[in-house]
């Protein structure tokens, strides 16, 4: 297990609370890629420095810090330029990376599809082109420790054009996996299933939510990032009406924009659903701060006009002595852990669906029942019951909009 020293510089549009926060998930993010930590060392400043983010001062304490806590690796949560990654490398005389080659890093080792390993492969390259000079260097001292997971390490030594084409050829062989989930999503689409998407901050449980409806046995973890590659299942429910549920990589605040843009067929998925379900976790101190980073990155991404449901989960964790949330409508409290609880959270879930379907009320005669049957996985059956009198069947139903009934014969 790799030594670890944190670094930070907290500017005045930080409060404290929000700083506190950071830390705490670096620290995480740390301890998902195999890592321990072992010091931290922060600074306020006004503005960052120019050539080492921290100020001469603090350059020095760094690599006291360094020396005493035996650290074989510092990271910065604040994103360096690559002058910054070389200014502090030659400084401190030690290996430096920032938050962002970290995520890349747990990225390179949750990614297990196609798909996966070449976004990881791709914003890897593209972070190490303008790093080549020197901050890989001394990476190198490192092995195979956190950082240099994944594609990144096999290209180190590698010129810039190799570099270049390599992002190319990724770039191409992307397009390819995405025309394939293109077709998988349309032919989806034609089959006119109520598709559900899970969105929200990692390690919220939105694995655990997926498994708990659909018994997919995905990835659970308490750590970040457990998700990375998209994952849809089709479960059914009593009445026989089937629905899609597409579970997706988390957020996290201060989320890279090339991370975003390399995910982008990720989120794709979830912009074509019928309902968004916003996960949260409730018994986090920042369950608020995280909703807000959620909420923002959705505006980001253009995805707020999308029919959407508030899941509060972990409700049982819930500290009677944390601030309550102010949750936002619509929403539901659950425990995703909870039977009683994925019961409530499918309820909630039809009543969004009714919002979009036309309600009719019919009798249908013993002759044509059979082909209202057959529409039982994309219409919903309220309720079906046969009068005796007028030997018919009275069904109260929620159908799509631009799904055809059969006609009387």
């Amino acid at each position: 297990m790799q030594k670890v020293l944190l670094a930070a510089v907290q500017t005045p549009d930080i409060s404290d609370r929000q700083f506190d926060m950071q830390i705490e998930e670096l620290e995480e993010l740390v301890n998902t890629a195999g890592g321990k930590v072992v010091g931290f060392v922060s600074q306020k400043r006004e503005r960052y420095d120019a050539r080492t983010l921290i100020g001469k001062g603090k350059v020095d304490e760094l690599a006291s810090q360094a020396e005493v806590k035996e650290a074989d690796l510092i990271i910065f949560y604040q994103q360096l330029t690559p002058s910054q990654n070389n200014n502090l490398q030659q400084a401190v005389d030690f290996p430096v990376i920032d938050r962002i080659q970290l995520i890349l890093d747990i990225f390179a080792m949750r990614a297990t599809s196609k798909e996966g390993k070449f976004q990881v492969a791709l914003a890897q390259n593209e972070y190490l082109l303008p790093r080549l000079a020197g901050n890989y260097n001394a990476l190198s001292r490192l092995g195979g420790g956190i950082g240099t997971r994944g594609p990144g390490e096999t290209k180190i030594e590698q010129d810039r054009r190799v570099l270049r084409n390599d992002i190319q050829r990724i770039k191409g062989e992307l397009k390819e996996v995405e025309k394939h989930r293109s077709r998988t999503r349309e032919n989806r689409e034609k089959g006119a299933i109520f598709q559900l998407g899970l969105i929200g901050y990692t390690n919220a449980g939105k694995s655990t939510i997926t498994n708990a409806l659909t018994e997919a046995n995905t990835l659970e973890e308490n750590q970040l990032f457990a998700t990375l590659t998209p994952l849809t299942r089709v479960f059914s429910l009593n009445n026989h009406f089937q629905m899609s549920i597409t579970d997706t990589v988390g957020f996290i605040q201060d989320l890279p924009p090339q991370i975003i843009d390399s995910f982008h067929s990720t989120l794709e998925e979830s912009r074509q659903v019928d309902l968004m379900l916003i996960v949260i976790d409730a018994s986090s101190p920042y369950a608020s701060e995280q909703e807000a980073v959620v909420l923002d990155t959705l505006k980001q991404l253009d995805m707020l006009d999308i029919p959407h449901l508030f899941v509060y989960n972990k409700m049982d964790k819930l500290d009677s002595s944390q601030a309550v949330l102010a949750f936002n409508q619509p929403n539901i409290q659950i425990s995703a852990k909870s039977g009683d609880s994925i019961q409530n959270l499918l309820v909630a879930i039809i009543d969004e669906l009714k919002k979009q379907y036309d309600e009719i009320e019919i009798s249908v005669s013993p002759n044509q029942i059979g082909n209202w049957m057959g529409l039982q996985d994309r219409i919903y059956f309220e309720n079906l019951s046969f009068d005796e009198e007028a030997q018919t069947y009275k069904l109260h139903l929620f159908k799509p909009k631009y799904l055809q009934l059969p006609k009387p014969r």
